[in-house]
């Protein structure tokens, strides 16, 4: 099987600071993949540059075979990925309707995402959807943001940290949502801290440490005192 995303050799740099190293990755059609690692690891780089927000050379990311590595970031999402960023970024002074509106704007790609769909899947968005952004608790917040992210129909969705700072109920809730996206064929890129959550959330994992893998594979196929000593070094 080709994959959807592919990856290779990707390394990133802030500066002079180099904070990816050879990381080779991919992503099938439809697939959950996890990436997990501590604080500081990057795990938030990695999507970065697969979201065009940070460049690297055009052949070290391809989506269906096309070079994307030093695409813009409006370019990535009108190709068909979209990020849910951490902390949300949502436009303060806008509703929430609005808020989901803008999501449609960057991508080109139709169905099945749309204003209904969203509501369906989040029905409380649907009740607030005249109301400011910024009313709405932590958890609607990020129902929004991952809202705006599918409103450009992506065939890969980008989720960074989805569960910080939200209550656990919460969480479970916006988990529980992540089947029901990726039965419409969109595959999902998921960052997480929470090793136990996003293991359970994934077909396969990887693991990285001080910007390089250091473990892949299913969750079934490697016991957990492995990936925990990939995740903090041991």
């Amino acid at each position: 099987m080709t994959a959807l995303l592919n990856v290779t050799a990707l390394d990133a740099f802030y500066g002079d600071f180099q904070a990816l190293f050879g990381i080779d990755f991919e992503l099938n059609e439809g697939e959950a993949v996890a990436v997990i690692g501590a604080n500081g690891a990057g795990k938030s780089t990695m999507l970065k540059s697969l979201a065009g927000l940070v460049k690297n050379r055009p052949d070290a990311i391809r989506l269906e075979g096309r070079a994307i590595g030093d695409a813009s970031a409006a370019s990535i999402v009108r190709l068909g990925l979209a990020l849910v960023p951490e902390g949300r970024q949502l436009f303060p002074s806008l509703s929430v309707e609005e808020n989901l509106l803008i999501g449609a704007y960057g991508g080109e790609r139709s169905a099945p995402w749309d204003l209904a769909a969203v509501y369906r899947m989040f029905p409380v968005l649907k009740e607030r959807r005249h109301g400011a952004v910024t009313a709405l608790s932590g958890g609607q917040q990020q129902m929004v943001a991952i809202g705006r992210a599918l409103m450009s129909n992506p065939q890969v969705l980008l989720c960074d940290e989805i569960s910080l700072g939200l209550a656990p109920i919460v969480v479970e809730d916006i988990y529980r949502m992540l089947p029901q996206i990726r039965s419409g064929g969109t595959a999902i890129v998921l960052v997480e801290q929470d090793i136990a959550r996003a293991l359970r959330a994934s077909d396969r994992f990887y693991c990285l440490q001080e910007g390089r893998v250091t473990l892949s594979g299913r969750p079934g196929d490697v016991d957990q005192d492995t990936i925990r000593a990939a995740y903090f070094g041991a």
